[in-house]
């Protein structure tokens, strides 16, 4: 299956959020290298809802504390800042904080 990406910016985020559905988080994911497996979906998955209810991207504490689980791992299973892939792939804006 292809999937058009719609346009990114220099960061990697959809210009447009709108135009965020599954198959395109999953496409930038692979077109960027990076493997998403279920427990990273759902921390996309969880993020969205997040934001749809407080319509704000959540720090890693409020995040964590959301999904139940321990910032430490999160950070472990993204190698990375958590909050900026799951924002990316999950079509939502930038994170604000410095995580």
């Amino acid at each position: 299956m292809s999937v058009d990406i719609p346009e990114r910016d220099g960061d990697g985020y959809l210009v447009d959020m709108n135009a965020w559905t599954p198959d395109i988080g999953q496409a930038m994911a692979e077109a960027d290298g990076v493997e998403l497996d279920d427990v990273k979906w759902n921390h996309i998955v969880k993020a969205r809802e997040y934001y749809d209810d407080e319509a704000v991207v959540p720090p890693i504490r409020k995040f964590a504390k959301y999904v139940g689980e321990d910032q430490k791992e999160i950070f472990k299973l993204w190698n990375t800042g958590p909050m900026k892939p799951i924002t990316k792939y999950g079509g939502l804006p930038k994170p604000t904080g410095c995580v």
